[in-house]
């Protein structure tokens, strides 16, 4: 007779929440990787299509508790908002694999943006083979990149300095992710241009 333990999916429901701490392959000071990806919509996007713009990748997970900490206070889609009405470019990427917490194809990607009502976000990518995580390093949902008009990037890391799922912390937080918007295109050199990402781990 087999007895199901009830300790296991606790054990690995807590495994999701547990803060996965990363340096970013992307280094500030250096060209940005470059990629090229389709969105929910099936535009694609590169890197190069934000030649002489300002850029801004967020890596997301529907699932992962972190990301509802700012999505569900609309802590992130405020951000979006106040970046994009000044002219930043905001690329929302998926890197769930087929299969795995938080994957999402063209249809549930669009429905998922609609219903957190993202559209400020200029579009959902969907990189579901992982080439484009990987080769930014992006570890964690959040993970934040901030890329120059020059194609450089100026920050990589966490969205903030606060690990707590949450989002009673966000008010009382140090937004790394606005510092170094700001600073940059003020023309200002970013005071923390890398800091450790905080999340669930990205779902290769």
């Amino acid at each position: 007779m087999n007895v199901r333990n009830p300790i296991r999916p606790l054990l690995f429901a807590a495994a999701l929440a547990v803060p996965s701490l990363s340096f970013a392959v992307a280094t500030p000071g250096e060209s940005a990787p470059a990629f090229s990806e389709v969105d929910a919509a099936g535009e694609m996007h590169a890197l190069t299509d934000y030649e002489g713009e300002w850029l801004v990748l967020e890596w997301f997970n529907k699932d992962c508790p972190y990301v509802r900490k700012h999505y569900g206070s609309g802590n992130m889609q405020a951000l979006q908002k106040k970046y994009t009405d000044k002219g930043v470019n905001w690329l929302t990427v998926i890197s769930s694999a087929d299969g795995k917490q938080g994957y999402l194809g063209p249809v549930e990607a669009k429905a998922e943006a609609k219903s957190h009502n993202l559209n400020a976000s200029s579009a959902f990518v969907l990189d579901p083979d992982g080439n484009m995580g990987r080769d930014y390093g992006a570890k964690t949902t959040p993970h934040m990149f901030v890329i120059n008009p020059e194609g450089e990037v100026v920050y990589a890391g966490a969205i903030d300095d606060n690990d707590s799922a949450n989002p009673a912390v966000i008010p009382d937080s140090h937004n790394y992710l606005a510092a170094a918007l700001d600073s940059a295109m003020a023309g200002e050199p970013v005071a923390e241009p890398a800091t450790r990402a905080y999340g669930c781990s990205v779902k290769y």
